[in-house]
């Protein structure tokens, strides 16, 4: 569905996106993750058509991303990281004139169907304005299927949500998947990448460092984390297995906490850098 090849961006002479190359399935929820400024806005905004890229191509469902904007701009959508409704607008007004941007037939049928999906249907016709966080990021995924993409781009779209409105949205994510929807999700919620996501890529200064299953990329650092707090100070140290873990631990005289490994670990040990917020 996506297929990216030495995809290079510069601004000057600064570097955002070196050479990267990677292609996502059909139908797969890809998870791309890494610190600001490592080049995840840069790589959606070309594969959206909103940047040129200085080199490398990209094609999506086959079409290139430079060279036929046209047949691609009806495949794919996005979902901002911002919220970016008309407060002023009602729910339904909202998506009305998103739908008359891409002149979608039946409007209002396909605006009470995308609402019903969303559970917003019992508040159509009131203002955006009185919306909580969670029903206006709703909204927004709506929003960005009104014309039936086959590519979704998810930028941070559970960012400053209550956990239980965000297991609502990855309910939500998943339903997509399983209705065929590619998905490429950017976020820096280390549980999210790892329950939603088949695979996940991170970045780091502009560069693909490393791209596998979450299972896989946690498996291949350690299993198991001895983590050592003395004071303020802490220390991690990575291991394969509990009985590594328990010897490890024996050997600090700092209080130590022993826990399963995850993205965030596979994050520090690249990169040096904490992956979530």
């Amino acid at each position: 569905m996506i297929a990216i090849s030495n995809l290079t961006k510069y601004y000057g002479n600064l570097p955002a996106l070196e050479d990267l190359t990677l292609e996502i399935g059909a139908g797969e929820v890809f998870g791309l993750l890494g610190p600001n400024g490592a080049g995840k806005t840069t790589t959606i905004k070309i594969l959206t058509a909103l940047a040129f890229p200085s080199r490398g191509t990209a094609r999506i469902s086959g079409f290139d991303v430079v060279r036929e904007r046209p047949q691609l701009k009806p495949i794919i959508a996005v979902c901002p990281q911002e919220i970016n409704l008309d407060r002023e607008l009602t729910a339904f007004e909202n998506l009305w004139f998103y739908g008359r941007l891409f002149r979608i037939p039946e409007i209002s049928r396909r605006i009470m169907d995308l609402l019903e999906w969303a559970q917003l249907e019992k508040r159509a016709h009131d203002r955006v304005k009185g919306f909580s966080g969670g029903m206006q990021r709703r909204l927004l995924i709506a929003r960005a299927l009104m014309s039936r993409p086959q590519v979704l781009f998810l930028d941070e779209p559970t960012v400053g949500l209550d956990p239980q409105i965000r297991r609502q949205l990855w309910d939500m994510i998943r339903q997509l998947q399983a209705e065929g929807i590619t998905i490429l999700l950017t976020t820096h919620y280390i549980e999210e990448a790892e329950s939603l996501c088949q695979r996940v890529g991170i970045l780091n200064k502009g560069r693909l460092i490393a791209l596998d299953s979450p299972q896989n990329l946690t498996a291949g650092v350690g299993g198991y984390v001895v983590e050592s707090r003395n004071g303020a100070r802490r220390s991690y140290t990575l291991v394969k297995n509990r009985e590594a873990a328990y010897a490890s631990a024996r050997e600090e005289t700092a209080s130590v906490l022993i826990r399963q490994a995850n993205l965030e670990d596979v994050f520090i040990q690249l990169t040096g850098e904490r992956l979530s917020q």
